[in-house]
């Protein structure tokens, strides 16, 4: 390759939140130069030297991003790129094909219709497959960001549901003789008992700190 190895600094997001790339190709010569490419990157670069072995692969772990070499022995990239379209897990994972050439509108559309979601043709520029990398590396943090989100929100609104649940047991069991005075007065101790008033007060507040929670967590979304 006749342009330089990018060297710039490591992205800010720390490793351990980076899920790692899937490099499938059959040749060592290939698998070496998208290692050195890739290696400022900081994430996990894991080895592939044909289809079988990356579906094997991403059936034991979770990818970003698949690099994937289209001509292959036995079973090719677009072979291959359909057998990981059907593992549940690994459907949604990027590939980016590596073609010998500026594939044509047949080829194009073969890639496509398989899953790919970019090509790059060899011998490829290393500012070029790095920058579209971490395009994709930036979008699988930004979907992890909102799963986690997603899982926070449905642990407050669980609990928000067991409360409301709670208080709405608490209030039902008060019969009517138990609401208010004769004289129209409505005292909350006459509602319940006085430990029973602490626990409704409990999980009244309890909800006003899960709807503060939700509303800090809505504000920094960015």
């Amino acid at each position: 390759m006749s342009n330089p190895i990018p060297t710039e600094p490591p992205a800010d997001t720390p490793v351990t939140d980076r899920a790692g790339i899937l490099l499938v190709d059959d040749m060592e010569e290939n698998l070496l130069a998208l290692e050195a490419v890739l290696a400022s990157l900081n994430v996990p670069l894991v080895r592939a030297r044909s289809g079988e072995e990356a579906i094997r692969a991403l059936r034991r772990e979770r990818f970003a991003l698949v690099l994937l070499d289209v001509r292959m022995p036995g079973m090719d990239g677009f072979d291959t790129a359909a057998g990981i379209k059907r593992l549940d897990q690994a459907k949604d994972v990027p590939i980016i094909f590596l073609t010998g050439s500026d594939p044509d509108s047949g080829f194009t559309f073969r890639g496509y219709a398989t899953g790919a979601a970019d090509f790059i043709p060899k011998p490829f520029d290393p500012w070029v497959l790095r920058a579209k990398v971490n395009v994709f590396l930036e979008l699988h943090s930004k979907n992890r960001q909102l799963e986690a989100l997603l899982a926070r929100d449905h642990v407050q609104l669980a609990e928000m549901a067991h409360r409301l649940s709670a208080i709405g047991s608490m209030l039902g069991d008060a019969g009517p003789g138990d609401i208010g005075t004769d004289d129209g007065d409505s005292d909350a101790t006459t509602l319940c008992g006085p430990g029973e008033l602490a626990a409704l007060r409990g999980h009244v507040a309890g909800l006003d700190n899960i709807l503060r929670e939700l509303r800090r967590g809505r504000s920094s979304q960015p």
